[in-house]
């Protein structure tokens, strides 16, 4: 499996995870919709400002489908906001564990 961690921090970014609060389940759902998904996770960052979004998938051709709904989706959504772009992190999973 393949993971991307997307992390949203500095200008705009508190905005932007209002906003994708407000359609968390619009969010979930063109991400589940994603080939070969596994797992999706948005979270605040302590501080608040901004924070993170976890897609894993069976392969990496879904990860970059999932970084194309996302892109799509904010460009859509959230042109309105400006916001810095993300710190973008790709990886092999090496441990999956679920409840």
């Amino acid at each position: 499996m393949d993971v991307v961690v997307r992390t949203y921090s500095g200008k705009g970014s508190k905005e932007l995870f209002s906003l994708l609060e407000e359609h968390k389940a619009a969010i979930e759902e063109a991400l589940r919709s994603t080939k070969g998904f596994v797992s999706y996770t948005l979270a605040r960052s302590n501080e608040s400002d901004g924070g993170l979004s976890m897609t894993v998938c069976q392969d990496m051709a879904g990860i970059d489908e999932s970084i194309k709904t996302a892109k799509e989706w904010i460009a859509k959504n959230a042109s309105h906001i400006s916001v810095d772009a993300p710190k973008v992190s790709l990886g092999k999973i090496i441990i999956h564990a679920t409840k």
